[in-house]
């Protein structure tokens, strides 16, 4: 009786018979060609109270889940070698609902070369939940934003529309602003600058604040006043600081903002 081959399953078939031929005999590489479960097209499948994704396996695929299923029938050990990303994770993972009874183990080929392919399989990993879960929860926002709002899309703007999850905030954001610019009263103040000389020095300073309180200039004729105040009364030189500030770019924007 021949020894039991180990399942190495991918996304490309170009990439399967590459690793194929670095593997040899001891290996059977197959392909998942892209994701195998989605949610499904007719309804949102979601469950909007709990946040389960009802998802099942793409119609298109149901022949190569088979073919992956007879496979594992005649091998030792599940090797998911889908991509090193997010949507790659949730492929493992769905592989290995679907391909139940054997122990998995996930590889991550970062380049196709046979050293870093027989690298990776010498040292295989754990399914990574987070990243799973990172990935049902993008999918199931852009089911849940497009559901909800390209309907509106297609009643206001045009039929067969779609809104995703990133333009749809960003758009959002780019309305509000625009109604606050729509919405803002402009009001009319004036500042006073004066220029000094201490010790053969001249320089500029602003007028912020006098009595304790800042100035409150509506108009030309209450800066005029103030102004004709404040050349009345003698000056000095109060104290002098020089102070380093460190001023960092804002973060960028992330999805949620």
């Amino acid at each position: 009786m021949q020894p039991l081959k180990k399942l190495v399953i991918v996304e490309s078939p170009a990439k399967a018979k590459t690793i194929q031929k670095y593997l040899g005999s001891q290996y059977l590489v197959k392909a998942s060609v892209g994701h195998i479960k989605d949610l499904p097209k007719n309804g949102l499948g979601i469950d909007t109270d709990s946040f389960a994704g009802n998802f099942q396996v793409i119609a298109s695929k149901r022949k190569t889940v088979q073919a992956l299923k007879k496979a594992s029938e005649h091998t030792s050990a599940l090797y998911l070698a889908t991509d090193p990303d997010r949507e790659g994770e949730a492929i493992a993972w769905h592989i290995q609902e679907e391909l139940q009874g054997h122990p998995v183990y996930r590889v991550l080929f970062h380049s196709i070369t046979e050293d870093c392919v027989r690298e990776a399989i010498a040292h295989p990993q754990t399914l990574n939940l987070p990243k799973y879960q990172a990935q049902q929860a993008r999918r199931m926002l852009d089911r849940l934003v497009g559901y909800k709002i390209s309907p509106i899309l297609w009643e206001k703007v045009r039929w067969g529309l779609s809104a995703g999850r990133v333009q749809s905030v960003a758009l959002r954001l780019i309305v509000d602003r625009e109604q606050a610019i729509l919405s803002f009263v402009p009001q009319e103040y004036w500042t006073i600058e004066g220029e000094f000389s201490q010790e053969g020095k001249d320089f500029q300073s602003k007028y912020f604040q006098f009595q304790h309180q800042d100035p409150y200039l509506p108009d030309e004729t209450s800066a005029k006043e103030r102004a004709k105040q404040l050349q009345e009364l003698s000056w000095s030189v109060e104290k002098i600081e020089k102070k380093q500030h460190l001023r960092k770019p804002p973060p960028p924007f992330i999805t949620s903002k």
